[in-house]
């Protein structure tokens, strides 16, 4: 996830920046709305996000598509995600157990099967992890991209979530069971402490490992919570420690909300995709007082009072319009005195890159943590722009009100009254949409995953302690 981690410095000198205030947040999460409307709304934004896997995907290989429908490479996170899509389709009958299992099957099996190695082509992984981009029909290494510890952990989370999921004695399920175990099993996580105890981002072929490290606080807890709970290459619990001991400066007031900060909202989500972080907390937590979901529910909190304080005067922004993550953009260009970027690890605050862009994933994905907020969003969204911005597989991955433009955009389109909007839907945007709808509706990846072993371990290694955590597993 090298592309969402390098955030870009905000160059333009725009409408003058007013300081947050303190911003009160509610000490229990209120009421989200409810009723036929918003459940319709919820439905067809679940199903349509789904098809997106469901379609889009290589059904020889469950390979699925960075984007489409601009033809790309595969993002192996994105199988991942996939993975766990399929089995909330089985969940809400989109598809029925049956063929989620078969489309499962052949991804585990390619997964298994493909060649790794330290070769530069060719190959689709070395030492159990794998490279960021595959070819969508051979599945080998694409676009010289590095082999990605936060790109395999976030496939490991749909592979293990499998794992768990398929739990009848038939012999598919059970071959299902064996592959999961055995991929996560290769995962050579004590290779990848370039400069212990830190887990590197990357390696690649050409150059060895990559200069840096999972340090700070953002989407790597998943990365470290496998990597401790390996049962054959474990990291031991100083590489948690390490892991929070780098927080350093995230931590703090954020739009007046004091909490654990990481600008771009995706990471305040993708760990909690599989892991259920509610009453449970490491040391780190401990000592502050909430549990890491709390964080992840001010962080959402966060970004409404940026969009709301809407410092660069961005079109739209506002208390239903908000979730500043990396996305697509309109151009990388500088117009009228304001910066604009094609992809980029937008975020919010000083320090972190934004320009005008919104990703609907950004509140639509944090309605597991505050449904209070994310549903008036994804309604406000589609009521306001959804002619645009809603298609067959839900929202498409962008669009930028502020950028008018037209004919100087780079990629998408501008569209009057709506500005630019993009032509993509992102697998890795897509993903957190379904998945953590599915959480908020009736815990369906939460529930699965507190009962898999190796979660539980390496959650347990890291020192947390606390609620499901602490009692035996759900038969």
């Amino acid at each position: 996830m090298i592309r969402r981690v390098i955030a870009l410095a905000f160059a333009g000198g725009l409408a003058a920046c007013s300081a947050p205030s303190q911003v009160q947040v509610p000490s229990a999460p209120a009421a989200a709305p409810q009723g036929p409307a918003v459940q319709t709304m919820l439905d067809d934004l679940s199903e349509r996000t789904f098809r997106f896997f469901w379609e889009s995907a290589n059904p020889t290989n469950g390979l699925v598509p960075d984007r489409y429908p601009t033809p790309s490479f595969s993002s192996v996170a994105a199988v991942g995600f996939g993975l766990s899509a399929y089995i909330v389709g089985a969940e809400r009958g989109y598809v029925t157990r049956e063929a989620a299992r078969d489309r499962t099957l052949a991804t585990l099996r390619f997964l298994w099967n493909a060649p790794q190695g330290d070769a530069a082509q060719g190959m689709t992984g070395f030492h159990g992890f794998f490279y960021h981009f595959l070819d969508m029909q051979s599945g080998a290494r694409s676009s010289n991209c590095e082999l990605s510890t936060v790109d395999t952990a976030l496939l490991l989370g749909g592979v293990l979530h499998a794992q768990s999921w398929y739990d009848r004695d038939d012999p598919t399920e059970a071959e299902i069971r064996l592959l999961a175990d055995q991929i996560y099993r290769r995962v050579d996580w004590q290779w990848a402490q370039a400069r212990p105890n830190a887990v590197v981002l990357g390696w690649d072929p050409e150059k060895g490992f990559l200069a840096y490290d999972w340090r700070g606080y953002n989407e790597a807890m998943l990365v470290y919570v496998l990597a401790l709970g390996s049962p054959t290459h474990a990291l031991a619990p100083a590489a948690w420690a390490e892991w929070t001991s780098t927080y350093g400066r995230s931590w703090g007031q954020h739009e007046g909300i004091e909490h654990l900060g990481f600008a771009p909202m995706f990471g305040h989500q993708y760990s909690h995709i599989w892991i259920d972080f509610r009453g449970i907390r490491d040391q780190y937590m401990r000592e502050r007082g909430f549990d890491y979901f709390e964080n992840s529910r001010r962080a959402a909190y966060a970004q409404r009072a940026y969009a709301v304080r809407n410092p660069l005067a961005c079109t739209g922004y506002g208390p239903d319009v908000w979730g500043v993550t990396a996305s697509d953009g309109p151009a990388d260009a500088r117009i009228d005195g304001r910066e604009f970027h094609s992809y980029a690890g937008r975020g919010m605050g000083p320090d972190h890159y934004d320009d005008c862009t919104i990703a609907p994933t950004g509140a639509a994905a944090s309605i597991a943590f505050a449904p209070e907020i994310a549903i008036p969003a994804i309604a406000q969204i589609k009521a306001r722009w959804g002619a645009q911005v809603y298609g067959k597989y839900g929202f498409l991955d962008a669009f930028n009100p502020t950028f008018t433009y037209a004919g100087r955009q780079s990629t998408g389109r501008v569209v009057p009254g709506a500005g630019w909007v993009d032509n993509d839907y992102l697998g890795i945007d897509q993903g957190p949409i379904v998945t953590m709808l599915a959480n908020y509706r009736d815990e369906s990846v939460w529930r699965t995953m507190r009962k898999n072993p190796y979660v539980r371990t390496g959650l347990r290694q890291a020192g947390f302690t606390g609620g499901w955590l602490d009692a035996e597993p759900a038969k």
